[in-house]
């Protein structure tokens, strides 16, 4: 995804973006404008629809509430993004139109175009901006790595392959199986009763 620095001024401020024509998708990050013009892939696609059907379902009934790209998600006046999947438990950050402020949990599925920045720019970002779990899944790779926030950094991240399931640290009953994401199998596992119960252990006050 190019930076277009020859075409917006710099740095360039949410007020900026909402004057800019309907149909034009960009992010500002650091002040520094996106394209997100170019389409993704197809598999990119198939996982964030998989993703935001079993989110959907899970969290039926919860405060916290999930979400999917196109929506904007304003961190603050120089920093405006669009999350593939993503979850914000504070209602105080939802309004009509966007999501301000930092969302609990949030998905970044990869595309060619969009791959260092996610990994690079973004992880920077999200950990910045105090996102308690961010979640990079490669259709390419097939698989998926997650940063968690300790005291405020994101550590060494946790690698997940395709045969494997995921589980969330932030909402511990939450997990995936990538087999399933990744159209390797068409059946859903059952979670492992061990790692719910080291999670609620290691995670009490983390909603569910």
């Amino acid at each position: 995804m190019p930076h277009l620095k020859h075409l917006y001024p710099e740095p360039y401020t949410y007020q900026q973006y909402q004057e800019l024509p309907e149909g034009v998708r960009v992010e500002i990050i650091d002040g520094v404008v996106y394209d997100m013009a170019a389409s993704p892939i197809v598999k990119h696609q198939v996982i964030v629809i998989k993703l935001a059907a079993l989110f959907e379902r899970f969290f039926s009934g919860k405060p916290c509430k999930p979400f999917v790209a196109p929506l904007d998600v304003v961190l603050d006046d120089i920093n405006v993004v669009e999350p593939d999947v993503f979850v914000v438990c504070d209602p105080d950050k939802i309004t009509e139109k966007n999501i301000t402020g930092a969302p609990d949990l949030i998905i970044e599925v990869l595309s060619p175009s969009n791959n260092i920045k996610d990994r690079r720019n973004k992880k920077w970002l999200y950990e910045g901006h105090g996102v308690k779990e961010f979640i990079i899944i490669s259709p390419m790779e097939e698989s998926a790595e997650r940063y968690w926030l300790v005291n405020g950094k994101y550590g060494l991240s946790e690698l997940f392959s395709w045969d494997e399931n995921f589980y969330s640290n932030l909402f511990p009953e939450l997990f995936f199986d990538l087999r399933v994401i990744f159209e390797k199998e068409h059946v859903v596992s059952e979670p492992d009763p061990a790692w719910l119960v080291r999670a609620r252990l290691a995670y009490p006050d983390m909603p569910r």
